[in-house]
């Protein structure tokens, strides 16, 4: 609090100093980066053990990645059930898998009922921990046309809950200058409307790419598929269920590699053998590889049909772009109207936060991994970046409040 006092001296009898700091700002409880559901599913934790805390996020919404870089076609791949936030359950009468706009409308319904009021159109520049003074600094800048507003946030406590999916990968292409057509990020796609009649051709066979494809033929595009890597295709359901949550039932009674060899044997029976469809599978089993890597399987919602029927084709990785072509690695050349590239996200992390023990520099996630990447030092904490999903952010969350919660007592 000496601190706070401080600087509320300079600023009152040094015009430079207030013209240099426009806001410090000390909040009570912890400072929450990042209103995505990871954020808010934190602070209604901490709502619910009586603990304050403030949520700042860089858009005008929450829940942006939703919002504003989805496109519209989007579902949940996983059941309702296992994509809750902690201590709210998605209305009874959703679909087993919500839309873009039912989750959207369930994350803001959840941020009223907890009453989550972040502060919007807050982009952190710089987050620090001065141990003189035994504070997290976070700073903080608002730009208008003609301002920026430079604010700086204090607290005892750091959670950074900007995800995994902060900032788009767009990979660098040889010739992108040169295509001519259009050039996208999924996060700029919304519909395939705009490419009707057109040849697209998307670059990734992630869960994004596979669906972009299908939505592209849904409305009368001619789409083709980049496969450079190998990827395990599952069916969305097995046997009557989920297969997520057949996988998560399965997985309390016998080893993983059981589970995996069993999912294999299943997929096989009801998507065929999708090697000759120019989509290898990897050695190591799906649930195996997304414990290791982190790599989601592809859970198919109709795209497979149309790779067999032909109204989708796989192709080779790119080797180079031309005016309207596209050079394969096999030598082949082809003309497209379009690209989209289903190149996924990363995290943002290292760009601001100022600390080097818990984030690794190299690709933004937390060193120790799940389930232990969750806690940091000096009162800095993590939710969201397990690559587990929903169900990952929840368990963080709940965690986070109960350690936070426990120190809260003491003050």
């Amino acid at each position: 609090m000496d601190y706070l006092r401080e600087i509320e001296g300079k600023r009152s009898h040094d015009p430079y100093f207030m013209n240099k700091m426009k806001r410090c700002v000390f909040v009570k409880g912890p400072v929450i980066v990042g209103a995505g559901p990871s954020g808010l599913a934190a602070a209604a934790c901490l709502k619910e053990k009586g603990i304050p805390s403030l949520v700042l996020e860089r858009s005008n919404c929450i829940a942006s990645l939703w919002q504003l870089k989805t496109y519209d076609r989007l579902r949940l791949h996983l059941p309702k059930q296992f994509c809750e936030l902690p201590l709210m359950s998605f209305p009874i009468d959703f679909p087993t898998y919500p839309t873009k706009q039912q989750f959207i409308k369930y994350l803001e319904h959840y941020a009223k009922t907890f009453d989550i009021r972040p502060v919007f159109n807050q982009s952190v520049v710089c987050a620090n921990y001065d141990r003189n003074l035994g504070f997290w600094r976070v700073k903080t800048e608002t730009r208008t046309t003609t301002t920026t507003t430079t604010t700086e946030y204090v607290s005892r406590w750091l959670i950074v809950a900007t995800g995994e999916n902060a900032e788009a990968v767009v990979p660098r292409i040889e010739g992108m200058e040169e295509f001519g057509g259009s050039i996208m990020h999924t996060s700029l796609y919304k519909s395939g409307e705009i490419f009707r009649g057109k040849k697209v051709l998307v670059v990734g066979c992630g869960n994004s790419g596979m669906e972009v494809c299908l939505d592209l033929c849904n409305h009368d595009a001619s789409p083709s598929l980049v496969v450079r890597d190998t990827v395990h295709v599952l069916p969305r359901e097995m046997l009557g269920k989920s297969t997520f949550g057949l996988s998560m039932w399965l997985l309390k009674w016998l080893p993983i590699r059981l589970v995996d060899r069993f999912l294999l044997i299943i997929s096989r029976l009801l998507l065929g053998d999708t090697a000759r469809l120019g989509l290898d599978r990897p050695e190591i089993g799906p649930l195996e590889l997304k414990n290791l890597s982190g790599k989601t399987p592809v859970l198919d919602v109709g795209t497979l049909a149309k790779i067999k029927s032909g109204d989708i084709r796989v192709c080779p990785g790119i080797r180079a772009l031309k005016y309207q072509k596209v050079e394969f690695e096999n030598g082949q050349t082809e003309n497209f109207d379009a690209i989209i590239l289903a190149t996924g996200y990363k995290s943002n992390v290292p760009s601001w936060l100022k600390e080097r023990e818990m984030f690794s520099e190299k690709d933004g996630l937390p060193k120790r991994p799940f389930p232990n990447g969750w806690k940091g030092e000096c009162g800095l904490y993590a939710v969201g970046f397990t690559k587990r999903g929903l169900l990952g952010a929840s368990m963080d969350a709940k965690k986070i409040a109960q350690d936070i919660h426990t120190f809260w007592l003491k003050i």
